[in-house]
């Protein structure tokens, strides 16, 4: 499961979900970031937010991080 996301603080944002603040997301705990993409302004940030969500798809997801760990 995976869950897609927008914070000026991801690690705080992190320690909410973990600590079940979030009704949606409490089903999922614990979750573990797996990866973090930084934008200059909040506008960009939505925008790469309801792309990746507008996928609807796992195997994509799983797939840029696949393409993320080989780019190491």
């Amino acid at each position: 499961k995976y869950y897609i996301g927008t914070s000026r603080d991801v690690n705080r944002r992190i320690e909410q979900h973990n600590a079940g603040y979030s009704k949606a997301t409490k089903s999922g705990i614990p979750w573990e970031l797996r990866r973090v993409e930084g934008y200059s302004t909040l506008v960009e940030a939505r925008r790469r937010e309801a792309y990746i969500k507008r996928m609807k798809s796992k195997k994509w997801i799983e797939e840029l991080l696949a393409k993320e760990a080989t780019n190491k």
